[in-house]
């Protein structure tokens, strides 16, 4: 009997957990122009990667203990496959339903497209913090190699970026867009405005619909806010919090209700 009652219990925990992760459909499009660098393997030639991560909460750091999701581009050749380290460690160089090629010739724009499902296409993944890594390498050695992140959030609301350009890649745009013809839970799930973006602390939330707790959660995947709500009083309405207590840099705002939860990226500049 003790044994049924802790494989009901186990199921029920199941259940619950799936339901209280949204995975809202949608379409990235990332774009990014190479700066052009003259290049050791002969004249504009280079190899490139462009890959999705997730995070707790995902920031630019090349430090972050991110998880690989996906590659959707990797351009390299024979001569080549030793020169783009990080992508080969992260994806254990997996090019599943991905675009690749050779070794290019030339630095151009390139742009990748993510529908927001894992490597295998057969599953979405839950909303939340994510961020699209590139590596580029055009000389031998750590001399011709860069790599760059561009964090974003996957949800229900839109996300869209103009990241600034650098030395090595230019003309960056990032456009999460979610497809509300593709999500019955749509305008079930949590939806709100947050701002201002970045904050000095104080963080406004304007509800679209019902919102039955508010967690803040730091870099490190901490909870360092919690505030049940109630869920019919909110829906519509305006919600102040404080995180002025808070230590400057980014945090995650994860509003849920019982249809599922919704995440938002925020960040603290006191």
């Amino acid at each position: 009997m003790k044994k049924i009652t802790l494989l009901i219990c186990f199921v029920l925990f199941l259940s619950l957990s799936y339901k209280a992760t949204a995975q809202t459909a949608g379409t990235l499009t990332f774009t990014v122009t190479e700066a052009t660098h003259s290049s050791t393997y002969s004249g504009s030639k280079n190899v490139l990667a462009i890959w999705i991560e997730s995070c707790a909460a995902c920031t630019t750091s090349s430090t972050l203990n991110a998880t690989y999701v996906r590659t959707k581009m990797r351009y390299w050749g024979a001569q080549t496959t030793d020169h783009l380290p990080r992508w080969t460690a992260k994806a254990a160089s997996s090019t599943t339903n991905a675009t690749t090629g050779s070794t290019l010739t030339s630095f151009t724009s390139k742009t990748i497209t993510w529908d927001g499902k894992n490597a295998a296409q057969t599953a979405a993944m839950p909303d939340g913090s994510y961020r699209v890594a590139v590596e580029e390498c055009w000389a031998h050695g750590t001399g011709g190699n860069a790599v760059r992140y561009f964090p974003f959030t996957k949800g229900p609301a839109s996300d869209l970026q103009s990241p600034t350009a650098d030395t090595n890649f230019t003309n960056i745009t990032l456009n999460w867009v979610p497809d509300p013809l593709a999500n019955d839970t749509f305008n079930l799930n949590p939806d709100a405005s947050v701002y201002p973006n970045p904050s000095t602390g104080i963080i406004n939330l304007d509800f679209n619909n019902e919102v039955s707790n508010i967690k803040v959660i730091d870099l490190t995947g901490k909870t360092v806010y919690t505030e049940d709500v109630d869920a019919q009083s909110a829906a519509h309405s305006t919600k102040e919090i404080n995180l002025s207590q808070f230590a400057n840099g980014y945090y995650n705002i994860q509003l849920s209700n019982d249809k599922g939860s919704s995440t938002y990226k925020v960040m603290l500049e006191k």
